[in-house]
């Protein structure tokens, strides 16, 4: 349990002695961020603020991870995929940077990374780790086999996961913040379910995204970009899938998935109709439309996935 708290405290004490050495460092490469001219007008003057903050809580997560949990192949494959999605995350955020615009690599470039990555966490837990095709469904104490749509299923969870805390993560203090509250629930769940040193890992991204959130809460002196987002994505599905708890992880992570249907929803309905549901989306920004202020929408979007993390234990019958 001990360690636990050790992990938590080390990765928020290298996020707060690395944080302004790298924004420091960020601003004098000119690691700016592009904002898009289709967004709020108040995003605008976030423009040049460094990005790539990512890069902080990565390095946290790895450091305080391998200090004090037995690496295990469980352990290896929640690292590998955290720093491949961020890996992924770096390149579109470098090639933005570069390019000088707001739109990194290419979609099928990010999808076919996405999918290589995913691909081998979902062969590696059935052939090395023989977790098998089942999943756990929540509030029926039961499994569910996919069999054959198993690895299917791992591909749209995990990409589908990296992409939908990309989307959240568009305010300050947004993606870090309900992170928190997502990863020390499921903290508890990975130390219920005896695996201790995932657990270790779990506790080691909560405490990497309080560090962050010194930085990057209202109004941010660094923002993660999709080095973080996608990282941090690819983590929780890691984790979710090596503890066959993809169904809680919908219900726990639900702002991520309202995030993320708020954009489908937008999409398809223009595509059909030629008018949107929601004044701007992702979500947040529909809000910030309507006049609400940033940090009433943060602090509000935090309590609604601590309610929806209450109601995932509760599905641990």
């Amino acid at each position: 349990m001990v360690n636990l708290i050790y992990a938590t405290t080390l990765a928020f004490i290298i996020c707060l002695m690395t944080g302004p050495i790298m924004i420091s460092w960020f601003k004098k490469l000119e690691f700016g961020q592009q904002i898009r001219n289709l967004g709020p007008q108040s995003h605008l003057e976030k423009a040049g603020i460094p990005t790539m903050g990512g890069v902080i809580i990565i390095l946290s997560v790895v450091i305080s991870t391998l200090v004090f949990a037995e690496i295990n192949m469980k352990v290896m494959l929640a690292l590998f995929v955290t720093v491949a999605y961020g890996f992924l995350g770096l390149l579109d955020d470098s090639i933005k940077i570069i390019a000088n615009r707001s739109l990194g690599l290419r979609a099928w470039q990010k999808i076919v990374g996405q999918i290589l990555v995913a691909l081998l966490l979902a062969v590696v837990v059935l052939g090395k780790l023989n977790l098998g095709t089942e999943v756990l469904i929540p509030f029926l104490g039961s499994t569910i086999d996919l069999g054959i749509l198993y690895i299917p299923f791992i591909l749209i969870v995990v990409i589908g996961t990296s992409n939908a805390v990309n989307l959240t993560d568009g305010l300050d203090g947004l993606a870090a913040g309900v992170t928190i509250i997502v990863t020390i629930t499921y903290a508890y769940m990975t130390f219920q379910f005896g695996a201790y040193e995932l657990a270790i890992f779990t506790t080691a991204i909560a405490g990497a995204c309080l560090g962050f959130s010194w930085f990057n809460t209202h109004p941010a002196q660094v923002f993660m970009g999709d080095t973080g987002s996608l990282a941090l994505g690819g983590a929780l599905a890691a984790i979710a899938v090596l503890t066959r708890t993809q169904f809680f992880l919908l219900i726990i992570g639900g702002v991520y998935v309202i995030e993320a249907l708020s954009v489908m929803i937008q999409v398809s309905f223009y595509k059909l109709t030629g008018r949107r549901v929601f004044k701007m989306s992702p979500i947040h920004h529909h809000f910030e439309l309507k006049g609400w202020e940033e940090s009433k929408i943060v602090v509000r979007f935090w309590i609604l996935t601590t309610l929806l993390s209450l109601i995932g234990l509760l599905g641990l019958v």
